[in-house]
């Protein structure tokens, strides 16, 4: 969130009458923490552009570069005369916010500075910051803890609201998909995220886990006292099956959750001439590929990373499939072929005023039927299969003798048909993404993919133990896999239990 080469982290020196900067809160003056700034908004000219500062020197930096000189009321924007403090030279009139922690983003006091967009006012601004005598007399970045000298720290306000208990590590993650989500589907999922959904579901299943090992330390720690309930670890089992159950189901589809965050694989196939370069230009919106009536104009894999009907995906043009004329284009054949066993959605293209012809009934027998026949079995390769040129059709429609699979018609010259073609693809890369908007969050990363199945692994030795404190340290592998995945947990937790279930210590 915070961009760009301006990130600077500075370690203010407390010097005679400097005053606090957390007034009344009883918190460290500057000089007790480093304190950071950096531009906000990203790089470039606009409107307007936002810096922020986060540290206990953010209440005196943003008292020396505004007049008047006291903070503005917490939370509300106020206009300010922007100075820089050395030469008292104006800066910028600017809007400022201050956010005394710990009610703010990172948990830090925290200031915001909203400039005008201009470089050269950007740069005053953040020299102003940089050399004001809020970061002490020392010139240039200083060190401060967590950061190295001139350090450029990625992200540091989302680590700073980490580390300060304002985000789960799964909800920074989902802070940062959202910046970067470039389709309706990856926004709605990536802010059910921030909203804490998985991190929410990981909390439920630590939960679990952590009674389930407090039933286990229990009976080992009070198996012979009389007040101990039966059935304790007969309960723990109870709980790690339905646990064992849940994680399997979200580990099977894992994938999904990662193709919606760095798209799907969608591959356009087809014989010679049959329209998939036109196809790929259309859903595109851009010239991606080279048209020309000439058979085999395509002989390498053409990659584009498109929005198709709110879904990601990396859309690929392929050669036509054929016994090559050359060198080159047999290369180009065996890529699209390769191309085509790494596809999560292959877009089949036959022209559909020539189906009887030897490559597009080769092409239906080799590509279009086995596809066709193994997309019902679960989540393999799926298939559209598309006949291009309508346009070129007579009234009654295509030939369908042979009997052709279920089938879109569309004409990239007319755009006829386009709608349908959208919302068939919407509907299978739901299938293939997973619909952000419905059932439980998803796995969006391989890192939560590594701890789910670590924690299932560690499950598995659970019920494997022929020991009792063999069974309670694998619970404890497990529970370690969840906290590592969103965060929390600790040793206290588990006493809580065993005296909140158990008479135990009366």
């Amino acid at each position: 969130m915070w961009r760009g080469l301006w990130t600077l982290v500075a370690r203010a020196a407390r010097g005679p009458g400097r005053p606090c900067a957390r007034q009344g809160s009883g918190a460290p003056a500057p000089g007790s923490g480093a304190t950071i700034f950096a531009l906000s908004s990203g790089q470039g000219r606009c409107g307007i552009a936002v810096i922020r500062t986060s540290g206990p020197a953010s209440g005196h930096a943003l008292r020396s570069l505004t007049a008047p000189r006291e903070l503005p009321r917490a939370r509300s924007a106020s206009l300010r005369l922007l100075t820089d403090p050395r030469p008292r030279e104006p800066l910028d009139r600017a809007l400022v916010l201050w956010f005394p922690g710990p009610h703010s983003f990172t948990g830090e006091d925290c200031a915001e500075f909203h400039v005008h967009g201009g470089p050269a006012v950007v740069s005053g601004v953040l020299q102003a910051l940089g050399e004001s005598t809020a970061w002490g007399s020392r010139s240039g970045p200083a060190s401060g803890p967590g950061w190295g000298p001139g350090s450029q720290h990625p992200g540091p306000s989302r680590s700073l609201a980490f580390a300060h208990g304002k985000l789960s590590l799964t909800e920074v993650e989902g802070l940062a998909d959202l910046i970067h989500a470039e389709t309706e589907a990856q926004r709605r999922q990536a802010l059910r995220q921030l909203d804490g959904e998985l991190g929410q579901l990981c909390g439920g299943w630590a939960e679990t886990l952590t009674k389930a090992l407090a039933h286990v330390e229990a009976y080992i720690d009070f198996g012979e006292d009389d007040n101990l309930e039966e059935g304790i670890l007969e309960r723990a089992d109870s709980q790690v099956r339905e646990l064992e159950v849940a994680l399997d189901t979200h580990l099977r589809d894992a994938r999904r959750g990662q193709r919606l965050r760095s798209g799907a694989h969608v591959v356009v196939t087809g014989p010679p001439n049959a329209g998939k370069s036109s196809l790929v230009n259309l859903l595109s919106r851009k010239p991606v590929s080279i048209v020309s009536p000439e058979p085999g104009t395509t002989r390498d894999v053409l990659e584009t990373p498109v929005d198709l009907a709110g879904f990601p995906a990396l859309l690929s043009d392929t050669a036509g499939l054929r016994e090559g004329q050359g060198p080159v284009e047999q290369e180009g054949v065996r890529r699209a072929r390769e191309r085509l066993e790494q596809a999560d959605l292959i877009l089949a293209v036959l022209d559909a005023s020539d189906l009887a012809s030897p490559s597009s009934c080769n092409f239906l027998d080799t590509v279009v039927t086995p596809a066709v026949a193994r997309s019902p079995s679960g989540n393999s390769q799926r298939l559209l299969l598309v006949l291009n040129k309508s346009d070129l059709l007579p009234p009654g429609g295509p030939d369908l003798s042979p009997e052709l699979p279920p089938h879109l018609l569309l004409s990239c010259l007319t755009g006829e048909g386009l709608d349908g073609l959208l919302e068939a693809l919407r509907k299978e890369l739901a299938i293939v993404c997973g619909n952000p908007s419905t059932g439980p969050p998803l796995l969006t990363r391989a890192r939560h993919q590594h701890h789910l199945q670590g924690c299932l692994d560690a499950l598995g030795h659970y019920k494997q133990a022929t020991d009792v404190a063999l069974a309670a340290e694998a619970l404890r592998v497990a529970r370690g896999h969840l906290a590592r995945l969103h965060g929390g947990g600790g040793t206290e937790e588990i006493l809580d239990i065993i005296f909140r279930d158990f008479c135990v210590g009366k």
